[in-house]
């Protein structure tokens, strides 16, 4: 039998571990400002292991109250690149306005005032002296997370297109600090399908053992980079498969070990292979099954646990909730003591 299990991972930065791929730099184009509000400039980047597909089910964690951010702030425009949007209004009023939060878009009138002229608007104090030119820094806006889109916490980056120096961070909890890189990762992780051997396979045989295992080296940890090259900052998480829990589908049933839980050897191993001669033996990973099916198969299920941790841009690092994937398969039990070798 083989029992279709998976991996996990995410991703984190810091200049003190390795620089980013590409320095900040004033190239946010007109393309960019007129994005859509779930558009981001975030760069998702498998480095080791795992798969570039679709996984087949998402990495589900083990908190279930953990969630990722629904939406943080990025660079949008540099000051020519807000110029040339206004300039656009100006010459043609019709033409689409200027997004200044994810949901609110600004017309010729507000946008040269606050931005060509500095006048208040709105409440939001002084505005900017001909947009900032030659100024080193660019203009951020809201970035709605779209697998969180319908979450009312994702109106909470709705601060009016702002301006922010050069190699800094805007001091809001919104920001796109390292760990925010790192949670929005490890809602993108990508888990690489892996059998899970077993034996007998598809059909046990009551109070004899059914042995299960993962071949060495099948598991391997994963690593996924998550960067914000136009704000200088990255993230890299590591996923470490730490162990295999077994649940047979029935309360009729013995596991081993009794927690249910296979641990996961340094060599990506589980368990023991099953060889000619073990059926009467106890596995080290397995399951016995005390009564039989009677015409309804049980639903043998395996998943395995992720560990994550995550290291980023200026030596930030830390942890976030363990990662479970799980697959089921159907078990047939009969009663005959004996087993095909």
């Amino acid at each position: 039998m083989a029992l279709s299990c998976t991996a996990a991972y995410g991703s984190i930065g810091g200049k003190d571990n390795k620089p980013p791929s590409s320095a900040p730099s004033g190239g946010a184009s007109g393309n960019t400002l007129a994005a859509k509000a779930t558009t981001t400039q975030i760069k998702i980047t498998q480095s080791n292991g795992g798969t570039s597909g679709t996984s087949p089910k998402a990495l589900a964690p083990v908190d279930p109250n953990w969630k990722p951010p629904a939406c943080w702030y990025e660079p949008v425009a540099t000051p020519q690149a807000l110029k040339a949007a206004v300039d656009r209004l100006k010459k043609n009023p019709n033409s689409n306005l200027v997004p200044v939060t994810p949901t609110l878009s600004w017309g010729e009138d507000l946008m040269v005032d606050h931005y060509e002229k500095g006048k208040a608007e709105n409440g939001i104090g002084d505005g900017y002296e001909n947009y900032n030119l030659g100024k080193n820094g660019m203009f951020w806006r809201g970035v709605i997370n779209q697998d969180r889109a319908n979450d009312p916490e994702s109106y909470d980056c709705e601060d009016t297109l702002f301006w922010q120096n050069a190699r800094t961070l805007p001091a809001n909890k919104h920001a796109p600090t390292p760990d925010v890189l790192a949670a929005y990762a490890y809602n993108k992780i990508k888990v690489p399908e892996t059998e899970v051997e077993a034996k007998p396979d598809t059909k046990s045989t009551v109070n004899l053992p059914t042995w299960v295992w993962l071949d060495k080296g099948t598991f391997k940890p994963v690593k996924v980079r998550a960067e914000l090259a136009a704000a200088g900052v990255w993230a890299e998480t590591t996923a470490k498969p730490v162990a295999l829990h077994l649940n047979p589908g029935t309360d009729d049933a013995q596991t081993y070990p009794a927690s249910g839980d296979c641990a996961i050897d340094d060599d990506g191993s589980i368990g023991t292979p099953y060889t000619k001669g073990d059926a009467g033996r106890t596995p080290p990973c397995g399951i016995t099954y005390l009564r039989a099916t009677d015409g309804k198969p049980y639903r043998l299920s395996a998943s395995i646990t992720w560990q994550i941790s995550w290291q980023g841009s200026g030596g930030t690092g830390g942890n976030l909730p363990d990662g479970t994937f799980e697959t089921t398969q159907d078990m047939d039990v009969q009663e005959i003591q004996s087993i095909n070798r």
